[in-house]
Parts: C-alpha cells; structure tokens; sequence
C-alpha cells in the first residue's frame, strides 16, 4: 500500500501521459510465462515498461499441455493467455522463464508424493517429466537442473498447442527458454545449437532473435 501511495505521489503525474496511451490498446513484445516467485523481477531484469510484456505467471512456470482435442488437459488460464497472445495479439515470442532455489521445483526434486498441499501437488504433474532430463535428482543442485530442465519442457507443452505449432512453423513466432540466477542477477538463455544455457548478453541475444542469420 505505501508502495502504491508513493506510486501516486511521485510515479504518477510522469507516467499519467504513457497510461493514457496505453489506455486505448495493448501491443507487447512478447509472452512472458515465468515463475510466481517474489523474487522473479521481470521488469527488472528485462528492463521493461508497461506495456512491453503479456505475462502469466504461476508456480513452475508451467503449461499445461494439451490434448489430441485441443484443449488444455488442466487450468484453462494458461491456454487462454496463450490464444490470447498468439492469435490476438501476434505476439513474435514466447518465452518460459525458470528461476534458480525454485520452491515448486525444489519439492518435485524431493518427490511429487511429498508435497503436502494438494492442489500444487497435482500442478506438479505438469512438470514431472523434466525429472527424465536430468542426470541425479538427488546430486547438489538437482533442483536448479530440473529448472531449467523444466523451462525446456514447457517449450514442448507449448508446441502442443496448435496455434502455436502453426505459427512457429510458419516462421511467425519464436520460442525461447530462459533461467534467472536469483544470486548473481544473471539471465541465462537455451541456445540450442549449444544444447546449453549461456548468458544473454547481446551477442546472444542478436543470435536468438536472428536465427537465420547464425
């Protein structure tokens, strides 16, 4: 709340005249699916302003997938931020974003069957096929592998979609996974010629955003 009041105090009467634009129509960059993790500051580490990203964000940073019908076999929310999105605001990138000491990933590590509360126990489902993925889920830092593992993943649950499918295939969309180092304020990016996660810095960024070019 002092947050807000500061907002209007000080935020407000430079901003007024941006909001007022953005009032008659939205045309963001990208999606954003990213972890609801506090401490997971998009605006931050993307360096953006209101208006720049469509954003869904839930525990894992999951999607889940959908079916032979088409439609998702869970929460609908996902989805519908996706068709949203894609199919009405032609998004040209979606980007999953996984995160480092995540809690969901962390008690997936540890075993779905462990998790007490059940409505996360079964979001989990979603994600635990990225156990597969990594070597040892009981090696130092496991967690953090199936983070980024997962992130890959959703990429998957994603092509699912055929909207998605159709767009990316048509060269009219780019999916992309990313992780945050919460401790060294790093954003990291799957290159997948590389088959790794490598710092996205602007050589790297040109690389993503310009594939044909590589």
């Amino acid at each position: 709340m002092r947050g807000i009041v500061d907002f209007r105090n000080r935020v407000r009467p430079v901003a007024r005249e941006n909001f007022a634009r953005l009032a008659l129509g939205q045309n963001p960059d990208a999606l954003f699916i990213a972890c609801s993790d506090s401490r997971v500051a998009i605006n931050v580490f993307a360096s953006t302003e209101p208006g720049d990203l469509f954003v869904v964000r839930n525990p894992g940073n999951i999607v889940s997938p959908a079916a032979a019908d088409g439609f998702s076999v869970a929460d609908e929310s996902e989805a519908a931020a996706i068709e949203f999105a894609v199919g009405m605001l032609q998004v040209r990138d979606v980007i999953v974003c996984g995160h480092s000491s995540c809690g969901a990933m962390t008690g997936l590590v540890r075993g779905r069957e462990k998790v007490a509360t059940p409505h996360l126990k079964s979001w989990l489902r979603h994600a635990e096929r990225a156990l597969e993925r990594i070597p040892d889920r009981t090696a130092p830092g496991a967690a953090d592998q199936l983070s980024q593992a997962n992130a890959l993943l959703q990429l998957d649950h994603l092509r699912s979609y055929d909207l998605v499918a159709r767009a990316e295939k048509e060269g009219r969309l780019r999916l992309h996974a990313f992780w945050f180092d919460i401790a060294n304020a790093e954003v990291l990016a799957h290159d997948p010629e590389q088959g790794r996660y490598v710092p996205l810095d602007e050589a790297q960024a040109e690389r993503l955003l310009r594939p044909d070019e590589k």
